[in-house]
């Protein structure tokens, strides 16, 4: 596991969590200077995205030490906390879990899947062939990008950037994220005294994913942004800008 902290070190700390596949160097290349500007940052590689030889063991486990550095090197307490997609799985678990506290729980328009093993099992054999297949033709190269660059409006550098990601990991990493990701349950209705609980919900995703938001989150305040999902991230200053805004207005919240 690799901890980075950075920023203004003066700032609200806030926990960065990359999403599936990636470290937190890709996922939030694009606004991590902005956020470092106001916040003291605490970025998180898991065990198989950081820089050691290990492969992701399950998301509990990873939980756990995120947990005790918590605990260890910030008294049990964060300021906020913001997962990118699949590390939204993260967020959720601290605050369900109350084994550290977070004022500000924010959920980078996650899909929050859950199901059986069977199923994890055969969603996992279909998501980590594509999202590593193109490592090995450049003409699937290619294709992968222009399928990037078009539904996500991604530059080509950043088209790239992911691309560089997903390629460098272990493919038993991405697998093992993927599937315990989708075993790794929330309970419903989660309320935890003075936590507030923030969603960036990407309408474009589908009102399915609303309704999981309400259903795991008692009065969760949830930002309807016109984008796809975490598009805020690669897809130019129209979505980053506002949804930026709307991080530090979660910041400020009284909780």
């Amino acid at each position: 596991m690799q901890f980075e902290e950075m920023g203004n070190m003066r700032g609200k700390t806030l926990m960065l969590l990359p999403g599936t596949a990636c470290d937190y160097q890709t996922n939030f290349a694009a606004v991590l200077d902005r956020l470092g500007e106001q916040y003291h940052l605490i970025c998180v590689n898991y065990d198989g995205f950081d820089a050691s030889n290990l492969v992701f063991p399950d998301i509990l486990t990873v939980v756990d030490k995120i947990e005790q550095y918590v605990i260890q090197n910030h008294g049990g307490r964060l300021d906020g906390a913001i997962g990118s997609s699949l590390g939204s799985t993260f967020v959720g678990q601290l605050i369900m879990r109350r084994k550290v506290h977070i004022d500000h729980g924010i959920f980078g328009s996650p899909d929050l899947d859950q199901s059986g093993k069977l199923s994890a099992w055969l969603q996992s054999k279909l998501v980590v062939p594509l999202l590593t297949s193109f490592t090995g033709s450049e003409k699937k190269r290619e294709k992968t990008k222009a399928k990037l660059k078009g539904f996500f409006e991604m530059s080509d550098e950043t088209a790239e950037r992911f691309m560089g990601c997903f390629a460098r990991f272990k493919p038993e990493s991405i697998k093992n994220e993927y599937y315990t990701d989708l075993l790794t349950w929330l309970e419903d209705d989660i309320h935890v005294a003075h936590t507030k609980v923030h969603f960036i919900y990407a309408t474009k995703m589908g009102e399915k994913y609303l309704k999981r938001y309400k259903k795991y989150f008692r009065d969760p305040e949830i930002r309807a942004f016109d984008m796809q999902h975490e598009q805020w991230l690669f897809g130019g200053e129209q979505y980053t800008g506002p949804v930026l805004k709307a991080i530090d207005e979660f910041m400020e919240a009284p909780v």
